[in-house]
Parts: C-alpha cells; structure tokens; sequence
C-alpha cells in the first residue's frame, strides 16, 4: 500500500468528492465511513474517516504523518437517482476502468446535472403522497381530498422555498400551519373531514420518521456522535410541525369558532391496494428515482407493507415494524446482490411505509391540544419502540443476507 500523498493527489480527490455525494444522497455515517475506507483501501491510501450530519473528517496517511480535511456539509434529502449513479462511477474508477481524476469529473457532473421530474410532476407527488398515506392511516374519501388538496399546497411552497433559503429555514412549520389552517377551514365550511387525519396526511412527507430510524440505526452501530445530532435534529424538526400543526388550528378556531370534527367514512378495502402502488409511484419522484427502478420500488412496499402486517398479527403494532424491515431488508440486498445497484433504492421507500413519525406527530400534537399529557407520553414512547423495531430488522438484514463487495 502506498502511503506517500503527494499535494495534490487525484485519488484524495476523489474520495473527498464521493464523499460528499454520498452524504448529500442520505448515506447515513456508518454506511458512509465504511464505503471511504473501502474505496481508500481499494485506491492504495490509508484514510480514517468521521462522519455526523453536516460534516464529514478524512485524514489521510500514517498516523504519525497525516493530512486532514474537513468537509462541511448540509443534511442531504434522500436522492435514489444520484445515489446510483455515483456508484455506478465508483464501481468504475476502483475496478480501473476510470481513473480517480475522470472519476471526480463524473461526479461533479452528477452534482450538476438536472433534476429528472419537473415541477409539474414533483408537485403532483407531494399531492398523491398525502392523499394515498390518508387511506393508510384510516381516512375515508374525504380525508384523502383534502390530504390530496394539501399536499400540493405543500408542495407548491416546497418549490418556492427551495429558491429562498429564508422561507426554507421555516418551511416545515410553515406548511404544517398551511395544513392545518386549511383542513380545519375545510371543516368549519361543512365539509365533513376529520381534521387531525386529513392534517397528518396533509404533512406526512415532511415528518422525519426515516431520521429518527436512521438516528437510532446510528446509535445502535455505536456511531454515538452522528446518532444522537440526527435524533436530536429530528426532534426539533418534530416539534416545529407540531406548533405549525397547533397553531394554524388555533387560528383558525379565534376566527370562525368551533372547528367540528367527524368520524371518517369506511372505504372499500380496494382502495388499500391502489394506495399501495400510488404511494411508492409517488416515492419515485420525491426520492427522485430513476424510473426503471419503480418496479422494484413498488415491490419494496408492497413487501414493507405485507410484512408489517403479518408481524402485527403475530407480534402487536409496535413490535410487528420489525417484521417489515426485515423482510424490505433482507430483499433489498438480494436485490442489490442481483442487479448490483444500491441497496438504498428498494430500502428506503419500503421503510417510508414503515416509519413511526405520523405516530409522534399524533402524540405530540395531542399534548399540546386537549387529549392530555398522558395519552402523548404513550404515544411518543410507542413512536420509539417502533424505530427501535425498524433498527433491528436493517440491522439484522444486512448480517443474515449476502451483501455486494462495494457500499451495501
């Protein structure tokens, strides 16, 4: 092994560029770490790496003789399209068929390459999204119109926030009052939606439940530092949706009165199926996809989903998520060891099915209303048993199925 850096050395260059496309692609740390030294071993340097959410340290060399670089970074949304391409160059540049330089000229490249939805079409998603998780989480015809109707309110601010690094600073609470000023409107107008349902549909794209699952993964693979900045961030996050959420109801009850509130009408069990092949379609765009993956990312859910179910049944709610993680888990690295593509691109949207967040965001949003402190406490502890049980499953999923050689 060549441990001699020169100034300027291509291969340094390359791994701090992956680096940082990986983690702005959603590679949680331990993943990220173990990818570096995997490429720095494959390229001929010794490199040790540290990673948490908005930054990334590599130093490269022996240990009495290192060079050090810090790379700040912001946390990255999950990005499955640029995740795969930039395997896809990493795979070439270790096997030698690219050289470290044109490999850093290939990811640089990917960084500045256009979106593959339009506005159009990613706004679209944001609506679908809402309205298909208003049937998960019991909601009848009305609640998944006015999921669909906030949705896209969401995602028409999401556009204008992402030019506007102001508003994008308090996109999350500003959309939750959005969401929730407008369901309760809806409401106080006659229409007979529940407004807690139609509100939770309304802003289930932007609850951190993968986060939190990701946090507690970190913290259970020891990655203490990274762990505890990711729940903690998460946490924060929670509870700015949670005002926005308490907030745009209260405003809405001072200047119209009582908000009513009714029961959700039962919908045929069809729609069930439809929602689960129009949730993970809309994943596609959100998570920004390549569109030859949505098969398999519609197979994610529906496996994610089927399995959650069956461990419900055998094992209670809470303890039953470990059932669909380890089975997304388990087929998400069959499907990576067969395609030899990221295992992320099944994974993530089979977990976003999964992920307790609607679950915290009800408890929370209880405590600060009137269900009552206890009824929350309950709540936010069934949320953390339930990304403990996610945890476990990937975990468990990556040491009983066979991996690829490179990042999985």
């Amino acid at each position: 092994m060549d441990l001699a850096l020169s100034n300027a050395d291509p291969r340094v260059a390359f791994i701090l560029q992956l680096g940082r496309a990986l983690h702005t692609s959603g590679y949680s740390a331990p993943r990220l770490e173990e990818a570096l030294v995997l490429a720095s071993e494959r390229l001929g340097i010794m490199g040790q790496f540290f990673s948490t959410p908005t930054s990334i340290m590599a130093s490269f060399g022996p240990q009495d003789d290192q060079r050090t670089f810090m790379i700040r970074v912001e946390p990255g949304d999950e990005n499955l399209g640029k995740l795969a391409r930039v395997d896809h160059v990493t795979r070439d540049v270790l096997s030698g068929r690219l050289t470290p330089a044109e490999g850093s000229a290939a990811i640089g490249a990917i960084e500045q390459r256009a979106p593959d939805y339009g506005r159009v079409l990613t706004t679209l998603a944001f609506g679908v999204a809402s309205g298909s998780a208003a049937r998960f989480l019991g909601g009848g015809p009305y609640e998944m119109l006015a999921g669909l109707a906030i949705g896209l309110l969401t995602g028409l601010l999401a556009l204008y926030a992402g030019g506007h690094p102001g508003l994008g600073r308090v996109f999350e609470p500003l959309a939750a009052f959005l969401a929730s000023a407008l369901a309760a409107l809806l409401a106080v107008l006659g229409v007979p939606v529940s407004v807690l349902l139609a509100t939770l549909a309304g802003v289930i794209i932007l609850i951190p439940g993968l986060t939190i699952t990701t946090a507690i993964t970190e913290l259970s693979s020891r990655h203490l530092a990274s762990g505890t900045a990711r729940l903690m961030g998460a946490f924060v996050l929670l509870m700015g949706i949670v005002f926005g959420i308490a907030f745009g109801s209260k405003f809405v009850s001072l200047a119209f009165g009582t908000i009513p509130d009714v029961a959700p009408l039962p919908m045929p069990s069809w729609t069930l199926a439809v929602s689960l092949v129009l949730t993970p379609l809309s994943f596609v765009v959100l998570l920004k996809a390549e569109r030859r993956d949505a098969p398999w990312i519609i197979l994610a859910g529906i496996v994610a989903f089927a399995g959650a179910r069956l461990g419900a049944q055998l094992l209670g709610p809470e303890l039953g998520a470990f059932g669909g993680a380890l089975l997304t888990g388990v087929g998400s690295q069959w499907y990576s060891r067969f395609t030899n593509r990221p295992s992320q691109i099944t994974l993530v949207p089979g977990l976003l099915l999964l992920v307790p967040g609607s679950i915290g965001l009800r408890s929370l949003t209880g405590m600060m209303t009137s269900a009552g402190v206890l009824p929350g406490v309950e709540g936010i502890f069934q949320m953390g048993l339930i990304a403990v049980s996610l945890a476990s499953g990937i975990l468990i999923a990556r040491v009983v199925s066979p991996r690829r050689a490179l990042m999985d």
